[in-house]
């Protein structure tokens, strides 16, 4: 395989075995253990390995759950949501402003917990951490606003008071992913919970306990024991009895997962909504300001290893600032610090599984068989650790590629040279998926009329996706990249059933005793005429 330059020495720890008993000052077997504990799982019969990517070692088990244990902990979560239902809005809301405090607090402890099941950079961790904690707080703060009833417009004005209430659908089911295992999974069911819900969350198996330890340190925040319950275990041996009890599904996955579970919640008439797979485009027009451009690409393409729904892997730049881009972007890859440390000291993290490598590999060896030019990275480094991969940036990548279509989810990207504008935006538009893309421009108007033009569910300008993965506003994707949105009033609202309660003064609707049905017609046209010109009717 072509190397644009040797490779260096480790950077950072080799791997190598922990301390006897303990994997971090805060983490150790023991406190693993509990955690383990904590799944809603009867008797087990097996345990589940969970690996430590940045070793290969054994980090802990966590039970294995079956059928019966989902059904078990629907119930036990249905049960409990009940009396929460009941309480205010503005006390379940004050359980995730504790709950953002209770993150804080213990920060480092989680940092760990996710460093070590997932292998990640600790500024990626970071990145869950500090999401959790916007979320604990925005949803704390926004909740009664959204889910207070509202008037709405009556069939006759006056005569007939309308308003909207929106309850809580039951309990809550959430299928998590194994990149972001705290992010993704208790992100997921904040908005669920203060909607008066309760939540059945299956953690991926390789990343299970950053989930067990964001439910204790729920209940420690004052929810209610019962209304969060973890159980652990395979998404292919727990998905359908989760959506056969839950009463709506949230899944973070791949588009292929996604299809089959749409169709299993279609079948039983449930809803659901979707995060799914992205091959996201970043346009660099010609007047982008590279000092800005180099880095936010280099975040955007390796930011937790590439392994983000939401993370580039497709670099269209204008012919005008080629030249002056790629060797800029290609070298500032090459200096990334990979490592497995639990510190602030690495900049890109392992991998997470054998799976993903092989992935990653794959790709970019099948790229550069038939032809494509390695400009940076390109080789897995077994030095480090069992699953790291290089930060890589090809270019030279043709249609009969698989890496030019196919999602990698890893910290490699393509670069295409590009002649116009509308070429760039015809090219970022020319994929199945729709999740994110990045446009950089000096220009902020001209870049959001360009971000109007790309088909997909969030468009950052100047940035790589930190901007539009924003509390207040709606994220998800179109296309084939997912169904329904997180964040935001959508992301609280979807976990509700509307309901429409209306009282009529007066009069019925229909006609009046003392009218007959023509005469009763005739006044309603007239009144429906007249009404299209009362100020404040609509």
């Amino acid at each position: 395989m072509t190397q644009t330059k040797p490779i260096p020495e480790a950077n950072g720890a080799t791997a190598a075995a922990p301390p006897q008993g303990q994997w971090s000052p805060r983490v150790s077997a023991a406190m693993l253990a509990r955690l383990a504990a904590r799944a809603a799982v009867a008797a087990p019969t097996e345990q589940t390995p969970v690996e430590a990517p940045h070793t290969g070692a054994v980090l802990g088990e966590v039970p294995k759950g079956c059928p019966a244990d989902v059904e078990a902990a629907c119930a036990s979560a249905r049960e409990a949501q009940r009396e929460w239902a009941r309480r205010s809005v503005e006390e379940r809301a004050a359980v995730l402003l504790r709950f953002h405090d209770l993150v804080l607090a213990n920060a480092q402890e989680i940092l760990d917990v996710i460093q070590l099941e997932s292998g990640k950079a600790r500024i990626h961790a970071f990145e869950e951490v500090l999401d959790v904690a916007i979320q604990a707080r925005y949803y704390g703060h926004t909740a009664p606003q959204f889910l207070r009833p509202r008037r709405a417009q009556g069939a006759l004005p006056v005569l007939t008071s309308a308003r909207v209430h929106h309850r809580p659908r039951g309990v809550i089911g959430i299928i998590a992913p194994w990149n972001y295992p705290f992010t993704l999974a208790i992100g997921d069911a904040l908005p669920a919970l203060v909607a008066g819900n309760g939540v059945v969350l299956k953690p991926d198996a390789l990343t299970p306990f950053s989930g067990l330890w964001a439910a204790g340190l729920l209940e420690e925040a004052g929810l209610p024991a019962g209304l969060l319950q973890v159980v652990t275990g395979r998404g292919a041996e727990l998905g359908t009895p989760l959506i056969d009890g839950a009463d709506f599904l949230m899944f973070t996955g791949s588009t292929a997962t996604g299809r089959k579970v749409a169709a299993q919640c279609g079948e039983r008439l449930k809803s659901c909504a979707m995060e799914l797979g992205g091959k996201n485009a970043l346009l660099l027009l010609p007047d982008a300001p590279l000092w800005r451009a180099v880095p936010g690409a280099v975040q955007g393409i390796t930011s937790n290893g590439g392994q983000l729904c939401i993370s580039i892997e497709r670099v269209y730049v204008h012919d005008a600032i080629y030249d002056a881009f790629v060797p800029r972007l290609a070298e500032a890859m090459r200096t990334l610090k990979l490592g497995s440390s639990l510190t602030y000291a690495d900049d890109v993290g392992s991998l997470t599984s054998a799976d993903q490598l092989a992935k990653v590999a794959a790709h970019v060896e099948d790229a550069v068989s038939k032809g494509a030019e390695v400009l940076a990275g390109g080789r897995a480094r077994p030095d480090l650790g069992p699953y790291f991969y290089e930060p890589t940036l090809l270019a030279g990548v043709t249609e009969d590629m698989e890496l030019c279509r196919a999602e990698t989810f890893g910290p490699v990207a393509a670069v295409y040279r590009c002649s116009s504008i509308d070429e760039m935006v015809a090219r970022a538009n020319d994929s199945e998926y729709g999740l994110n893309a990045s446009v950089w421009t000096r220009d902020v108007k001209s870049g959001r009329e360009i971000a109007g033009r790309i088909e997909a569910g969030a468009v950052n300008v100047n940035e790589a996706y930190a901007a539009t993965w924003a509390s207040a506003a709606p994220m998800g994707g179109w296309k084939q990249s997912g169904l329904g949105r997180r964040h935001g009033r959508h992301g609280l609202v979807k976990y509700t059933s509307s309901q429409t309660v209306a009282a009529e003064r007066l009069l019925n609707i229909g006609t009046p005793p003392f009218l007959s049905n023509g005469q009763y017609a005739t006044v309603m046209t007239q009144a429906v005429r007249l009404l299209k010109h009362v100020p404040g009717i609509k």
